[in-house]
């Protein structure tokens, strides 16, 4: 049920709700352009080339492509979720959002900053609960903000796949 904001008083402010979406996003590139395996950090760029990886690995390409989409997905739900009147229901909803949106940069900080291979895939198999149950709780505040963290959801599954495939495959060689 979607109860769309009249004015100011039923949730944040449009420029409230933007900044706190803003700061959001931001916190999480700040965070992960700090552990990106690109060449302006070729200690983990070196380090997750040397990797085994599953067969169904993407291009790294396919990364940079995914998750921008993936997380303004969320920003947008975020976004329609703050605006909703603040209750019970929605400040749960918001609460999974900001907890999503920090563990997106939290895994990033244990794969690639701290090379823990299978805390990354727990972590990983965590963000699909914790993702789930934020596209439930948002689904009881405003269905189009629940469906925009579906695709989020959806990659998380594949992500935590290759995770576990990585971790498989590099546990002897002390990646």
């Amino acid at each position: 049920m979607t109860h769309p904001p009249t004015h100011a008083a039923d949730g944040l402010s449009r420029p409230a709700a933007l900044a706190v979406v803003v700061g959001v996003l931001g916190a999480s590139a700040i965070l992960g352009r700090r552990n990106a395996p690109d060449p302006s950090h070729p200690g983990i760029r070196h380090w997750y080339r040397r990797l085994d990886k599953p067969a169904y690995t993407p291009p790294d390409a396919a990364f940079g492509a995914v998750w921008p989409v993936l997380e303004t997905g969320m920003a947008a739900g975020g976004y329609r979720l703050l605006r909703q009147p603040p209750d019970a229901r929605r400040n749960a909803a918001v609460g999974l959002w900001l907890l999503n949106s920090a563990m997106i940069g939290g895994w990033t900080e244990i794969f690639f900053r701290k090379r823990e291979l299978g805390a990354s895939a727990i972590a990983s198999g965590a963000m699909i609960v914790t993702g789930a149950g934020y596209v439930a709780a948002a689904a009881r505040v405003d269905r189009t903000a629940a469906a925009t963290a579906v695709p989020y959801v959806a990659w998380l599954g594949f992500a935590t796949l290759l995770a576990g495939g990585i971790w498989r495959r590099n546990r002897a060689g002390g990646a």
